[in-house]
């Protein structure tokens, strides 16, 4: 099947979901999980992502060999709502720790993300260590390190306004979007006119298709939980492990066309994780590397994996 099968793209029946007991986490997280048998991948999705994100990846890599295992984070998707009412980094990092070390019975993962899943990745890598095999990162948040970044761009291009609200001002802005009509469009705004995807990258459908699973309000509320632990560690389960790695290996992928991402993250990722490949840059790709340029993530992701033992 190729990568451009647009039909199947926007199927949100392509692939069997799977859920995890309650007894796991306390609540029933959804996953995709393809190539069984194969080297274990775990992608992570961010905001306002759910597991369709992958949706043009998922076969390919299976296909390369790969046990492909795709989550919806706690609140986001076909997942429950956390029991905890935490949905910060490190909640999430447990939850698939979990998902993939006892659930699923693997003791290492190649672990791929961007965006908030990004941050939750890096934190598995070193709040489990021995977990990660490798890791492959793009557009995603990064900690600051003073000296290493000195004279870096590391402030986003553009306007954080929803930041500020969905982190400070959450309840009053749920209540704005009342309606599943109206919690669509403001979701459908980080696709098109936040200017976060390479122009043109998302045409209607595909942002119907993103957009779908935010209709739910008491969800869509839930999944600010990972903007409100920003700014109150009263919203934290634990304090996220963001630091620099250079013990585990990386890819670095950075699409420069997003406007929420740091312009020089690509530099940044590479002092984060000494030990890298890369950073590549994709042309004509912003944010959503794995939809906007899914051929190449395949590509270059099986490359840097071809030495993990099957």
């Amino acid at each position: 099947m190729s990568l451009r099968d647009a039909e199947a793209d926007v199927d949100p029946d392509r692939f069997t979901i799977h859920h995890t007991p309650t007894t796991l986490r306390g609540f029933r997280q959804a996953y995709v999980r393809e190539g069984v048998g194969g080297v274990p991948l775990l992608l992570v999705h961010g905001y306002p992502d759910t597991k369709r994100i992958w949706w043009r990846v998922i076969a390919p890599l299976a296909a390369a060999g790969f046990e492909v295992i795709v989550p919806d984070l706690r609140g986001f998707g076909d997942s429950e709502i956390g029991p905890d009412g935490f949905h910060d980094i490190a909640a999430s990092s447990r939850d698939l720790h979990a998902l993939v070390h006892d659930h699923l019975g693997h003791d290492r993962a190649l672990l791929v993300a961007g965006d908030f899943g990004g941050a939750i990745i890096q934190d598995l890598a070193l709040r489990f260590p021995g977990f990660a095999e490798q890791l492959v990162l793009f557009n995603a948040p990064l900690p600051y390190l003073k000296g290493q970044m000195d004279g870096l761009r590391t402030l986003p291009v553009s306007a954080h306004d929803y930041f500020l609200r969905q982190g400070t001002d959450a309840d009053a802005l749920a209540s704005e979007l009342a309606t599943p009509a109206a919690r669509r469009a403001y979701i459908a705004t980080f696709y098109s006119s936040r200017f976060w995807a390479h122009p043109g990258a998302f045409d209607e459908a595909t942002i119907a298709f993103h957009t779908e699973p935010f209709a739910d309000g008491a969800k869509l509320r839930a999944c600010w939980g990972c903007y409100e632990a920003a700014f109150d560690p009263g919203a934290r389960r634990e304090a996220p492990l963001l630091r620099q790695n250079a013990d585990v290996r990386a890819l670095i992928l950075y699409g420069p066309s997003d406007h929420v991402i740091p312009a020089d993250f690509d530099r940044m990722a590479a002092v984060v994780f000494p030990h890298h490949v890369g950073p590549y840059l994709v042309r004509d790709c912003g944010h959503f590397v794995q939809w906007e340029a899914p051929e190449l993530l395949v590509n270059t992701l099986t490359a840097f994996a071809k030495d993990l033992p099957h």
